[in-house]
């Protein structure tokens, strides 16, 4: 695997993760932004699960692929409802939900658990080939943003510092590069790999990030999602041409 590309993007990821978080502490910054790039990134991810990831996985790994995509869903599901019961992704969260401090370190926790596998479908689409990992590389970033916006949100209404804040957006931003770093060790485990993730990606856009797009009053919305599937199959026209 030629590392300059991997590498590249997975520090892309991280840094739009950063940069989620360094809005939030700032106070500069737009929720219906913020809504929009939760919207496109949720139709993208969803079209990218399932056009390209998961049949990328069964062909690696065969049916082996549907369960380990169940599992990857679940974990995020089990991490999220668990140990951080409060957890909203890409909202601005009440102080009353998340008033003690372990909670927010919790969602820090389930947080890194999905940014740890967005690494992971990083590394392992560039083992497949450079579109794929491409393709998944744009469908992590666009959620980067409200990821690092959401964990700041959480950890300053649990009565962490700014720093500590901007300190727990980095642990996400490092998890993914983990995650890229990762694949170089494991690549022949490429097919679990991207079916696990196949199924934290779907989690992410279909459980966190559609009801939060559902919940906006702004009829741009939908469209918005829309537009990311569209996104998506234009990729697709342009790559098999």
């Amino acid at each position: 695997m030629n590392l300059a590309l991997p590498i590249a993007a997975g520090t892309a990821a991280a840094a739009a993760t950063l940069a989620g978080g360094w809005l939030v502490t700032r106070r500069d910054w737009s929720r219906r932004m913020l809504a929009y790039f939760i919207a496109l990134g949720a139709g993208f991810m969803l079209a990218a699960v399932f056009l390209e990831i998961l049949p990328e996985a069964v062909l690696q790994s065969g049916n082996t692929a549907w369960l380990l995509a169940l599992l990857g869903y679940f974990l995020v599901h089990f991490f999220e409802h668990t140990l951080a019961p409060h957890l909203h992704f890409g909202e601005e969260t009440h102080l009353a939900e998340v008033a003690h401090q372990h909670a927010g370190q919790f969602a820090v926790l389930g947080l890194g658990i999905h940014a740890l596998f967005d690494g992971v479908a990083i590394g392992s689409g560039f083992l497949v080939s450079g579109y794929l990992g491409g393709v998944i590389f744009l469908a992590v970033l666009l959620h980067k943003v409200p990821e690092g916006f959401t964990v700041a949100s959480l950890l300053l209404a649990s009565g962490q510092s700014r720093r500590s804040s901007l300190a727990g957006t980095a642990t996400l931003a490092a998890a993914t590069l983990a995650g890229v770093a990762l694949m170089r060790f494991l690549p022949a485990e490429v097919g679990p790999a991207l079916a696990f993730s196949g199924g934290v990606t779907l989690y992410v856009a279909a459980t966190d990030l559609l009801p939060e797009v559902n919940k906006q009053p702004q009829p741009r919305m939908p469209l918005m999602v829309f537009a990311g599937v569209a996104l998506m199959l234009a990729l697709r026209f342009l790559a098999f041409r």
